[in-house]
């Protein structure tokens, strides 16, 4: 194979053939079918994650699913191009596909099947099954078109059809448009029904022009095969063999993998919605725009010099025990990510073969991007306690780099067994030396400084790759095996997310947290230091809170009525504080959507409910699903305290879910929402939706508490009734208020976004 793989060095009489006989539309038909191909490809991504949102409860792991399905059916669609390519004459490869892609009209629009049940508790095969019954047809057929045209312009008889390999940066930056327009542009124009129309149209589009590039390609294969010939091209080409393969894979599915890691490592900490999603995924698209050409618009030893350094200072951050704020967090992990991501790319278009094995290059890019999905979003999950695939992914782009694993001599052998055993070696002593000493190392970061230690192992063998490898592995084993920002305590992990009970810093609270945020907590020691079993709600529901006084209004609207057996419902379940704001003769029904949280809330960690409810009726599911099995009228009070990551889950603040919620309610019934959040402006969105919901009177109580202690924090909730004296006993209260009205969109199923919001809660926060 050529050192020089994408030169038009040789031109000649073939190059004159192939020029004479090009047809004049073809560069222009191929590149803006691939461009509309791409944009199909990736709008349709978040519009279908965003439809299936509500019922799986707005969790990351929503999207990890959904980009791990999008890459097995990328496989499948670049497995259906191969085999198209290279076991039908190209005359019938046109009519077979335009014939499978007419066939995915009939899947069209895009929706949810009526048939398709619920969720069960742990809903990753079910959720890929939803995906495959109703895009996986017409997805697949979309993501054929890119190995497709690019294999059809290679006999188009055009002067560039020897490296169509240009044709990947149109696909990309459509790819890219589509997934930018899709949070900035369509989301907060349109619904999704809309949208499913628009896309339909889109398709129906591509047909047309997979038509007239097909029709291009038929009529001018013979003279540009003729060209090829007299070129003496096919003697001179080598056929790529398993280590190409392998290689292939590999450098594609560490970004892959990586993608999704690092997108669930950010989704957890502010909101599971299409915005967050498309952010870094637009990031991953965009390096194969910068770097997969004949010249990369970065220098690629600048490139390799950054991206050292990227993930040196990212592995280090994760290694303090202390988290740090999340702007530090992002910015380091954001510039690691993409740097890494354009190692591997741009490593990967260097080892690219000639245009005749182009299709099998790429069936192994989406093996690769499918091997690394499949890691991510369903066997590390499995796997591990906590997000340890974030710094394992991050250490293993270091193999992308250029002869990472060919390494020779020192550098290959004695040197990395050297780093390895002084790494394991450091780990493992560290916290022996700090008890000799008697000196709590985890207090003052060990893993931070054996990071450190490794970090200018890396820096200093910058030259040798295989070492820098070593010692990046080296530091995300420290990260994994010592107290560090991604080790920090006793943790469990679900489809929904990482559950952390830590102990608090003065050794009193024993804390519930949810990625960064607060989930409850609990006193078990006093300031002596002896055990207490303190079963009075601390957090967001002390005896004063926003919440209490909800629930104290709601219990005398229910004393009015000469009865004692209020009926309350609680989604979000956390540790379980809110039980013990009940009284005897009351029932309260909890509902969660996630078991492991019932778990620990049952466990010995949290006596909240072994205390105040021990026979805890708590049901299982998305609250909106089972609460729609509740009968109208039948409760006095509704508390939705559910949170995903640091936000409301979106479902649960639509107009339907308010008049789902206003419909379970009896006529002199409480509704009331737990909004406090550090990202977006819920005021505002429930201030446009409310209305929308006829008869329901809103306001909203503000606790400005400062979170300096556990035992009290400050919150927000809102409260809706139809039963106007109720909802303006509110007023009454210090800190109560109406809800102040913007210009936002009200949020529904079927159009809501994040965008608005969040820059409301911006321009509130820095007001000018």
């Amino acid at each position: 194979m050529s050192g020089e793989l994408g030169s038009t060095a040789g031109e000649g009489p073939a190059t004159a053939v192939a020029n004479d006989t090009a047809h004049p539309v073809a560069l222009a038909a191929f590149t803006a079918t691939t461009f509309l191909s791409a944009m199909l490809l990736f709008s349709v991504q978040p519009l279908f994650a965003k439809m299936v949102l509500p019922i799986l409860g707005g969790a990351p792991s929503v999207w990890a699913v959904a980009l791990l399905f999008f890459q097995t059916a990328l496989l499948a669609g670049y497995s259906y191009a191969h085999l198209v390519i290279a076991r039908l004459p190209l005359r019938q490869t046109g009519l077979v596909h335009l014939a499978v892609t007419a066939l995915a009209l009939a899947f069209l629009p895009i929706a949810l099947p009526d048939s398709w049940g619920e969720p069960p508790s742990d809903p990753y095969l079910w959720q890929l099954g939803l995906f495959a019954t109703a895009i996986g047809l017409p997805f697949i057929a979309v993501s054929a078109n890119a190995p497709l045209l690019q294999a059809w312009f290679a006999h188009s008889g055009h002067r560039q059809a020897r490296d169509p390999y240009f044709l990947y940066a149109a696909s990309n930056a459509g790819s890219l448009i589509a997934l930018l327009s899709f949070p900035f542009v369509l989301e907060p124009v349109f619904g999704l029904t809309e949208l499913a129309l628009l896309w339909t149209g889109g398709f129906v589009l591509l047909i047309a022009a997979l038509g007239l590039c097909f029709w291009t390609v038929r009529n001018r294969a013979p003279v540009a095969a003729e060209a090829a010939g007299s070129a003496g091209v096919e003697a001179v080409e080598r056929a790529p063999g398993l280590m190409d393969h392998l290689a292939w894979v590999g450098l594609a599915a560490v970004p892959a993998a990586l993608l999704t890691a690092f997108t669930t490592h950010v989704a957890t900490d502010i909101a599971s919605a299409p915005l967050i999603w498309v952010i870094p995924l637009s990031l991953y698209l965009l390096t194969f725009v910068v770097v997969f050409r004949e010249r990369a618009l970065v220098p690629v030893r600048l490139l390799l010099g950054l991206h050292v350094l990227s993930v040196v200072l990212a592995l280090l951050q994760l290694s303090q025990v202390w988290h740090t704020k999340w702007g530090l967090t992002a910015a380091l992990g954001l510039a690691a990510f993409i740097l890494s991501c354009l190692v591997a790319h741009r490593t990967l278009y260097e080892q690219r073969p000639a245009a005749r094995y182009l299709t099998s290059f790429y069936l192994s890019m989406s093996l690769g991007g499918a091997l690394g999905g499949l890691f991510a979003a369903l066997v590390a999950p499995k796997l591990f306690p906590e997000v340890f695939e974030y710094p394992l992914l991050l250490a293993l782009s270091m193999a992308c780099r250029p002869g990472a694993l060919s390494g020779k001599g020192f550098a290959g052998s004695w040197g990395v067994w050297l780093i390895a055993v002084s790494g394991m070696a450091l780990i493992f002593f560290m916290p022996i030396i700090g008890a000799w000493l008697g000196t709590d190392f985890r207090g003052w970061g060990a893993a931070a400084m054996v990071a450190l230690v490794l970090a200018l192992t890396a820096i200093v063998f910058w030259r040798q790759p295989s070492l820098q490898l070593s010692a990046a592995l080296m530091m995300a084993a420290t990260v994994i095996l010592m107290h560090s920002s991604v080790h920090r305590g006793d943790a469990e992990r679900s489809f929904f997310g990482v559950y952390r009970v830590v102990v608090s810093d003065d050794g009193m609270y024993k804390v519930l947290k949810h990625g960064t945020t607060l989930h409850g907590a609990q006193r078990f020691r006093d300031a002596d230091g002896k055990p207490v079993d303190d079963t009075a709600p601390k957090t967001y529901y002390y005896p004063n809170s926003p919440m209490a006084r909800a629930v104290a209004i709601a219990r005398e609207a229910v004393a009015e009525q000469d009865r004692a057996d209020g009926r309350f419902g609680i989604i979000g379940l956390g540790a379980g504080s809110l039980a013990c704001l009940s009284k005897p003769g009351e029932h309260w029904r909890f509902y969660e959507i996630d078991p492991v949280v019932l778990k620990i809330a049952r466990s010995p960690e949290f006596t909240y409910l072994a205390h105040c409810q021990p026979e805890t009726d708590a049901v299982i599911g998305d609250a909106r699903l089972t609460l729609a099995k509740e009968p109208d009228q039948s409760f006095d009070m509704l508390l939705v305290d559910a949170f995903s990551s640091d936000a409301v889950p979106m479902h649960l603040l639509t107009a339907e879910a308010l008049g789902l919620y206003a419909a379970k309610l009896k006529p002199s019934g409480l509704g009331v929402l737990h909004i406090s959040n550090r990202h977006l402006d819920l005021e505002a969105v429930l201030a446009s939706t409310i209305p929308r919901v006829p008869g329901l009177k809103a306001f909203l109580l503000e606790d400005p508490l400062p979170d300096v202690s556990y035992d009290k924090i400050g919150s927000t909730i809102v409260v809706m009734s139809r039963d106007l004296e109720l909802a303006h006993r509110f007023l009454r209260i210090r800190g109560a208020r109406t809800l102040l009205y913007k210009d936002l969109r009200p949020w529904t199923d079927d159009a809501s976004d994040i965008l608005g919001p969040f820059l409301s809660k911006w321009r509130k926060d820095h007001p000018r």
